[in-house]
């Protein structure tokens, strides 16, 4: 735990727990925002008893530019902080200082005397080697090349030196050296790698990468058709080319949708503020008329707040002045339409609906506050737009693909969202905080028999192709245009724009087949020997490769469109 800082704008005293390891000692010194820091240690500070840990905490001080100094008197700690330049005071008002580290042992190597043959002992000569005074003849600069060579990585530094100075024969014709095997090894998995790499290579260079795009053109031609088709729904419905009257089937799914939305509204349930008025008129004309009485139910208003009568209002003359005769009526009770305080008010003017020549003067009190939330019609139509604004189109998606799955053509412009069975959690003007609601709705989408449909086209074209010589290769169903023009429960009218292709129907599989392995030259004769077929473009890729690949997934057949013809244009027979 930190103490307070207090003013010190550069001291910070830190308090060490007994359990705390050295990294929450590491956490506090980082944490702090200090520049000095005054570690207090407990007593029996174990952790700093390491001096692994000491050099961890005196490594994390520097990394975080802070002055530290351990607070403790423990003689235990003082070489272990000396040994890493650690400064130590024995309390928060002494001098800090480094002291002194461990002691250390030097060894002194007593030299021995050797003894001659009588026992007579003889000074060893220092400066001869180890070798010499043991009878070993030194080796000479041309016995270096049989020595025993170590490898840098076997020796340490002092075994380095021991080993340029320990050279020996090991007999006057053999030389060899201890081969390095940590080269050697690199070198045989570097050859491993390089074999593995340049097999993938080549196997990639001649059974992945190698490509063929062959480009068809035919004398095929194409033309626009365009027919408004007339779904029926039912047993009795038949197909009928010439009207263009198809029959149709009716795929249904059915959704719930849920919103919430808070309740805006609000009802004062508070107590009705009450009162009484005095009402007033004039009449001016001749001859003088006693005003008629106000009668009780009526609405008088002041402030923008309504008040209705309690009893009616009958008047009599009071004064006569400049002509005009002045009338009032006795005291008439009031109450405040609804409950609330802002129905509260002292003497004040009120104006009486429908007699513009009366005025009422009174006052209401006794109103009070009761605000409950209530839901409006506009937060149950705000819920239902969210709903409507929801996306469809997986909706749509669902339906196209339970069409095709019963093996009809999806005519996705038919569309159509049901009228929704809606339930709410609470009705307009009642409590609540807010209303849910929940809507299930039926979406429907037609079908028809992919025969119907190709027939219903191909009659639209049949007097723009020449029937003798081409075939409708294309009917265009998968690039159709459809538009409703309308839906009902017995079907719908949906219109139809695409382009047929006519001409000579090639299967670009077949082909894949019959030209795999084979020859640009080879190839074309193949192709070429369908009718129809006018030119053919093989070509290679990568740049190396000679013939069409074995494998017709790396084939690519194009047989080229033709140009549409418009419409209004027939093609010569």
């Amino acid at each position: 735990m930190s103490s307070p800082k207090g003013t010190n704008l550069t001291k910070d005293v830190i308090y060490i727990d007994v359990d705390d390891e050295i990294t929450a000692m590491i956490d506090k010194v980082r944490a702090s925002d200090k520049k000095i820091i005054a570690l207090v240690l407990p007593k029996r500070a174990t952790v700093l008893q390491s001096i692994v840990n000491m050099k961890l905490l005196k490594r994390a001080a520097i990394e975080a530019k802070k002055n530290l100094v351990l607070i403790t008197s423990e003689s235990g700690l003082m070489p272990l902080a000396g040994s890493v330049g650690m400064h130590v005071a024995k309390s928060l008002n002494s001098r800090p200082e480094i002291p002194d580290g461990p002691e250390r042992v030097s060894f002194k190597i007593e030299t021995a005397d050797d003894e001659d043959d009588d026992g007579n002992q003889t000074m060893i000569d220092k400066d001869k080697t180890v070798g010499e005074l043991s009878g070993v003849v030194a080796p000479t600069d041309e016995d270096d090349e049989d020595a025993i060579e170590l490898d840098d990585e076997d020796q340490s530094e002092g075994q380095k030196g021991a080993a340029d100075d320990s050279k020996f024969k090991k007999g006057a014709n053999k030389k060899f050296k201890i081969p390095n095997f940590n080269k050697f090894r690199v070198l045989l998995i570097l050859g491993v790698v390089g074999v593995l790499l340049l097999g993938m290579v080549g196997y990639a260079a001649v059974a992945v990468w190698p490509r063929a795009k062959i480009t068809i053109k035919t004398d095929s031609t194409s033309v626009d058709s365009s027919v408004v088709l007339t779904l029926k729904i039912g047993s009795d419905a038949k197909l009928d080319t010439e009207k263009a009257i198809i029959p149709a089937q009716t795929q249904e799914v059915k959704k719930t949708a849920e919103q919430q939305v808070p309740a805006t509204g609000q009802v004062n349930n508070g107590e009705k503020a009450s009162g009484s008025v005095e009402m007033t008129a004039q009449d001016c004309d001749s001859p003088i008329s006693t005003p008629s009485d106000v009668s009780a139910g009526s609405g008088i208003s002041a402030g923008g707040n309504t008040y209705i009568t309690q009893k009616k209002a009958s008047f009599s003359p009071t004064s006569v002045s400049g002509g005009c005769v002045y009338f009032k009526s006795g005291s008439i009770s009031i109450v405040a339409q609804s409950g609330g305080a802002k129905f509260n008010t002292d003497s004040t003017t009120f104006t009486v609906a429908g007699r513009s020549g009366v005025t009422a003067t009174g006052s209401a009190s006794g109103g009070t506050d009761n605000i409950t939330k209530i839901v409006t019609q506009a937060d149950i139509d705000a819920a239902k737009q969210k709903i409507t604004a929801q996306d469809t189109l997986p909706i749509k998606q669902e339906l196209k693909s339970a069409l095709i799955g019963r093996g009809l053509y999806a005519m996705d412009a038919t569309f159509n969202t049901g009228t929704p069975e809606t339930k709410l959690s609470a009705e307009a003007n009642t409590p609540a905080e807010n209303v849910t609601v929940t809507q299930v709705i039926a979406y429907t989408m037609h079908g028809v028999s992919q025969d119907d449909i190709e027939k219903i086209v191909a009659k639209s074209v049949e007097k723009k192709i020449d029937a003798e010589k081409q075939t409708i290769t294309n009917y265009g169903l998968d690039d159709a245009v459809l538009s409703a023009q309308g839906v009902n429960a017995g079907g719908a009218s949906v219109s139809m724009q695409t382009t047929v292709v006519a001409g000579t129907e090639l299967n670009a599989e077949t082909i894949k087949k019959q030209v795999a392995g084979k020859k640009a030259g080879g190839a074309k004769e193949i192709i070429e020997a369908n009718p129809g077929v006018t030119s053919v473009v093989v070509e290679y890729s990568p740049f190396w490769v000679g013939s069409i690949p074995k494998k017709t997934d790396k084939i690519t057949v194009i047989i080229q469109e033709p140009k549409a013809v418009s419409a209004d244009e027939e093609s010569s027979p």
